[in-house]
């Protein structure tokens, strides 16, 4: 059964992957009949909302509708699976802490999560397979060093078509270094052994297409 999963790589041009193996996997099931509900419901939303439309500007067609870009190219399946995706990525930076971050605790901005979706659909939106041919690669930059935290190949079933580096940052600047030690857990009978450590809400993104000779794409996020 297709499924997303995780595992470490050490081809990776990074540091040393992570030594948790366990792969991470979904119910595509489950993703299915969320999306056998909400394309239900949505249907019927549309026609009411297309029927004021008709109703209060004499229109007689869709053909007359000017619809915007966005509605075009909304696709609730690819939304739909970009959360899970979103979702494991979280997982396996939280997990991470233990292994290849070696911190004690790791906070993870709800914007970084956010912005990283959005441009997981922007860049998957050009390929034959859409998100279901990515194969990701999520490094951490630590000490002017680039940390191999996980691979995940959004679905393992299928031959990936084109692969996403996400290499995330860590917040050195403003309050956060003189603050930092206060997220981190206190023994009675021990001091701090590890920092607390944050990710910044910028983050860079290279594309690579695994089907063709074109050039990285390299964002700025």
């Amino acid at each position: 059964m297709p499924a997303l999963c995780a595992t470490p790589d050490s081809s990776l041009p990074c540091s040393a992957a992570t030594d948790d193996a366990s792969s991470k996997r979904l119910s595509w099931g489950k993703i299915m009949q969320k999306l056998t509900d909400f394309s239900n419901h949505s249907l019927h939303s549309d026609d009411e909302h297309f029927r004021n439309v008709f109703s209060h500007s004499g229109l007689d067609s869709v053909d007359s509708v000017s619809l915007s870009e966005s509605d075009f190219l909304y696709d609730p399946v690819e939304e739909t699976l970009c959360s899970e995706v979103v979702d494991l990525i979280e997982q396996s930076l939280t997990e991470a802490k233990d292994s290849a971050l070696r911190c004690s605790k790791l906070l993870i901005p709800d914007q970084l999560m956010e912005h990283i979706g959005q441009e997981l659909l922007h860049l998957a939106a050009s390929e034959p397979c859409g998100l279901r041919g990515a194969l990701i690669n999520l490094c951490v930059e630590q000490s002017n060093a680039c940390q191999s935290v996980e691979q995940i190949a959004v679905d393992p079933d299928l031959v990936p078509t084109f692969q996403l580096t996400l290499v995330l940052r860590l917040e050195s600047g403003g309050l956060w270094p003189m603050i930092q030690d206060l997220f981190a857990p206190r023994s009675h009978s021990a001091p701090i052994l590890r920092h607390a450590l944050r990710l910044n809400t910028g983050f860079r993104v290279i594309k690579k297409k695994l089907y063709s000779s074109e050039e990285l794409v390299i964002e700025e996020c």
